[in-house]
């Protein structure tokens, strides 16, 4: 196609024209293609033509060379993207991983206790609701049931943390003993960060963070074994039968317990103010290196100008559900409310919401009841 138009195009007269022009705008004015010069234009033209034709085929047969590489590379870059972008990241393994993980049915599910009724229509499997002064059930569903309990496990581990008296500005590291091997959950405390014994606290009970909470019973005196036995002897200590603890993170499912066995570990929590402080902290800003990392609590209603809460802890792995427990204020009655086995990411909230609107709708009517008897 290419030589056809160019044949077609460049006649004898139109190459005869574009040399006189070459030649003048050289300066070869002598050899302007006058008509006494013709003989020596068609001279001229019968030897550069057949050179312009092969330079001319030359050029478009390399044209045409580099025109099929920038293909073969582009196909090339097209075929490694697409493959680059089907091949899972690390961050889609996480994911992937995690959505597996939470298509598992809890204990809870499993042992049928979702089938259980209640008048809140709740949709944890567990819980329990009580006076803290005059220790009244104002609502229990399936309270002595024992089942993991994940990260409030947490509270127990601050309990004994603050039953220590240990320093809390001594300096401890996260070393690779605290990265999590039962889950394979992330953290953004790395392994060779420094923080003090009162940080690593603050956010085991704010935010749940696993490793500050393992290297708690890391170092404590005597090692994680003499802190483990620690924690369940101090259940003991309560009265809480029901429970048993392995590890001071709450990621082992054999960590367990009932919602009878947590009201009273909510009350003894709640009368050390510093586990009231640390747990109830809406946020904090920790020094990390050279880095300052913001943390934030895991319980949305901390924040909440319509909850008035003293303690409080959150809890999920696949095997517990999503479980909160909380000390708070509603209607001017202190309460303890306790829920495990939640279906939902939000519910365990909406579960609380629910109590909070039906503790504040009761006393409301038993005011009103109050108020016509005296009348």
């Amino acid at each position: 196609m290419i030589l056809r138009d160019f044949f077609y195009l460049c006649t004898l007269r139109q190459v005869s024209i574009t040399l006189a022009k070459f030649f003048t705008n050289c300066g070869f004015e002598s050899i302007a293609l006058t008509p006494p010069n013709r003989l020596f234009s068609r001279c001229l033209l019968s030897q550069c033509l057949p050179v312009c034709l092969m330079a001319f085929m030359s050029l478009s047969l390399f044209a045409a060379e580099q025109d099929t590489q920038r293909k073969a590379s582009n196909g090339a870059k097209s075929v490694a993207s697409a493959q680059q972008a089907a091949k899972p990241t690390q961050k889609t393994r996480k994911v992937a991983k995690a959505q597996k993980a939470d298509t598992r049915p809890s204990h809870g599910r499993m042992a049928g206790l979702h089938q259980s009724g209640d008048a809140l229509d709740l949709r944890s499997s567990v819980a329990l609701v009580i006076d803290q002064d005059t220790h009244e059930v104002l609502l229990r569903k399936n309270d002595q049931a024992v089942l993991p309990i994940a990260s409030l496990t947490k509270l127990m581990t601050g309990l004994v943390i603050s039953d220590a008296n240990l320093s809390s500005s001594e300096m401890i590291a996260i070393t690779q003993e605290d990265v999590d091997t039962e889950k394979g959950s992330s953290s953004r405390l790395a392994v060779g960060s420094v923080l003090s014994r009162g940080d690593l606290l603050h956010l085991a009970l704010m935010s749940s963070e696993n490793r500050a909470a393992h290297a708690l019973g890391r170092t404590y005196p005597g090692g994680m074994a003499t802190f483990v036995k620690a924690m369940n002897d101090r259940a003991q200590g309560l009265g809480m039968v029901s429970t048993r603890y392995v590890e001071p993170t709450g990621l082992s499912s054999r960590n367990q317990s009932s919602a009878t066995d947590l009201a009273v570990l909510v009350g003894a929590a709640y009368n050390v103010p510093l586990l009231r402080e640390l747990s109830t902290s809406p946020g904090r800003e920790v020094a990390v290196g050279r880095r300052t990392l913001q943390y934030n609590t895991t319980n949305r209603l901390v924040k909440s100008p319509n909850w008035d809460i003293g303690l409080q802890k959150t809890g999920y792995i696949s095997e517990a559900g999503q479980c909160l427990v909380m000390q708070t204020k509603v209607s001017g009655r202190k309460l303890i409310m306790v829920f495990l086995d939640s279906a939902g990411k939000l519910s365990r909230i909406a579960d609380a919401e629910r109590v909070r609107r039906w503790v504040e709708t009761h006393n409301a009517r038993s005011a009103m009841v109050a108020s016509n008897n005296a009348g």
